[in-house]
C-alpha cells in the first residue's frame, strides 16, 4: 500500500531537512512544473486527478484553482496562501504533516503558485503549534537559500515569496474569507460571496487558500501523474487521506490510509477496536461539526459521497468516538459550548442562538431539563441550519445537536424525567 503523504514521516525523528528531502526526490516535482508544464497544465493535471480538497469541503482542487484570472489582462499580484489552523476540535492530521515534513508542504505550495501565478504565499498557522512554526521557518529559509523560493525560480521568469503568519486561534479563521480578514489585520469575519476569493480576496487581489494536506499532495501528482493518484484510492475521490481516530480505542492515532477505506476498517482494524469494556455508540466522522453516524454505519466508505449519503459528512476525515460510558448530552453540550464560544458575532442567529442551545444542554444535563427543551432544540437545528446563517459556523454545530437527537433522543428524554444524569 503506497503511502506519498507520510513515506517520509518517522514519528520521533526529526523531519528531513532540504538535503535529505531532495535526496528522496523532494522539489524534482517543482523543477517539472516550473521548467517542463505550463501553468494550465499543471492545473489540469490536478483535476484530473479528483483531488478534493482535504480541509472538509470536499471540492476539487484542480477545477477551483481555474476560477483564478489568467494571462496579460489578470492582476500582477496574485495570492497563495496554506489553511494550517486546525482549529476543528478532534482534528490533529495537519499538524503529522507540518512537524513531519515541512518541505512536502513547502513544494506543494510552489507549485500551487505556479499554477495559478501567484507571486506571493502566507502559511497560515494556529498559534499552538510551536513546534511546526519553528520548522516551517526553517525550511523557507532552507527553501530561499537553494533558490526554490525569491526571484527567477530554478531560472524562470516565475517568481514567489512565502511567509508564515500565525494566527491568534479563532476557530472562525477556518472559513477562508474570515482568513483572508484576520491576514489583512481585521476582525476575522466572514465575508459575503460573489465576490469569490478566487477573484478578489487578500486585498481585494486573486487568491486561492487550500488545506495543508491538500498541498502536500500535489507534488506527488506531478511526479507521478493523475492516473496514478486515482489508483491510490478505493473510490471516485483520488488519492490517500490522513485518517484520524480519537475516543476510548485501543490505539488513537492518525494514519495515511486508501481514500474509502471503510469505517469498520478504521477503527477495528487500525485504532484497535474499543477498549475492554466499553461499546461504540456514535461517531463524528469527521470532527465535531458532523452528524454522528452509529454502528449501523460501520461498512460505510469513508469518502465525500459516502458519507453525505449515510447522512453525515467526512469533513477532514478523522473521527471522534462516543462510547456507551459518555453521556451523548454533555458530550453534546461540551461542543456547543466550544462553538458558541468561537462565533464571531456577525450574525444574529449564531450570535444568539448558540449559547441558548448551550444552556438549555446545561439545564439538560444538571437536571433540570423540560420536555419543551427538546422543542426548542429541534427549533435551533432548523433556523440555525443552512441557509440561515452567514458562514457555516452555526449549521456545523448543529450537526452533532440534530444526529444527537435522532439516535440518541431517549438519553435527552431520560435526563428530563429523572431530573439528573444516568451516566453519572
Amino acid at each position: 500500500m503506497e503511502r506519498p503523504l507520510t513515506i517520509n514521516i518517522h514519528p520521533g525523528q526529526p523531519p528531513l531537512n532540504l538535503k535529505e528531502y531532495e535526496s528522496v526526490g523532494g522539489y524534482a516535482a517543482v523543477r517539472k512544473a516550473v521548467t517542463n508544464l505550463t501553468p494550465q497544465e499543471v492545473q489540469q493535471l490536478v483535476q484530473e486527478s479528483n483531488l478534493k480538497g482535504r480541509g472538509g469541503a470536499g471540492f476539487n482542487t484542480g477545477f477551483k484553482w481555474s476560477f483564478v484570472p489568467m494571462g496579460p489582462d489578470a492582476p500582477t499580484t496574485k495570492y497563495l496562501i496554506a489553511n494550517a489552523d486546525e482549529m476543528e476540535p478532534g482534528t490533529f492530521k495537519d499538524r503529522l504533516l507540518l512537524e513531519g515534513n515541512p518541505h512536502q508542504l513547502i513544494e506543494g505550495m510552489i507549485i500551487a503558485a505556479y499554477a495559478i501565478q501567484a507571486n506571493i504565499a502566507y502559511v497560515f498557522l494556529r498559534w499552538a503549534y510551536k513546534k511546526a512554526a519553528e520548522l516551517i521557518t526553517k525550511g523557507i529559509q532552507e527553501a530561499y537559500a537553494k533558490g526554490y523560493l525569491g526571484k527567477n525560480i530554478l531560472g524562470s521568469p516565475f517568481s514567489l515569496d512565502m511567509y508564515l503568519h500565525t494566527g491568534v486561534g479563532r476557530y472562525m479563521c477556518g472559513e477562508e474569507t474570515a482568513l483572508l480578514n484576520a491576514l489583512e489585520g481585521k476582525r476575522a469575519t466572514p465575508r459575503a460571496k460573489p465576490p469569490f476569493p478566487q477573484v478578489s480576496g487578500l486585498f481585494g487581489k486573486p487568491t486561492i487558500v487550500n488545506n495543508v494536506e491538500t498541498f502536500c499532495c500535489v507534488p506527488h501528482i506531478i511526479n507521478n501523474g493523475a492516473a496514478w493518484f486515482k489508483s491510490l484510492s478505493y473510490s471516485e475521490d483520488g488519492g490517500t487521506k490522513l485518517y484520524g481516530v480519537s475516543g476510548k480505542v485501543k490505539r488513537p492515532g492518525a494514519w495515511e490510509l486508501p481514500m474509502g477505506i471503510t469505517m469498520r476498517e478504521l477503527i477495528e482494524e487500525h485504532a484497535g477496536g474499543m477498549k475492554n469494556g466499553y461499546r461504540l455508540k456514535g461517531v463524528l466522522p469527521g470532527g465535531a461539526s458532523t452528524d454522528f453516524l452509529t454502528d449501523k454505519h460501520l461498512d460505510i466508505k469513508l469518502d465525500f459521497k459516502s458519507v453525505s449519503a449515510a447522512g453525515s459528512r467526512l469533513g477532514t476525515g478523522t473521527m471522534i468516538v462516543m462510547d456507551d460510558a459518555t453521556c451523548p448530552v454533555g458530550f453534546v453540550h461540551n461542543l456547543q459550548h466550544f462553538f458558541a464560544q468561537e462565533s464571531c458575532g456577525w450574525c444574529t442567529p449564531c450570535r444568539e442562538g448558540l449559547p441558548w442551545v448551550e444552556k438549555i444542554l446545561w439545564s439538560i444535563e444538571n437536571g433540570n431539563g423540560r420536555e419543551e427543551d427538546m422543542e426548542l432544540l429541534q427549533m435551533h437545528t432548523r433556523l440555525l441550519g443552512p441557509g440561515n446563517t452567514f458562514c457555516a459556523l452555526a449549521p456545523g454545530a448543529m450537526e452533532p445537536l440534530q444526529s444527537a437527537i435522532k439516535y440518541f433522543g431517549d438519553d435527552f428524554l431520560t435526563h428530563i424525567k429523572e431530573k439528573k444524569c444516568p451516566y453519572q
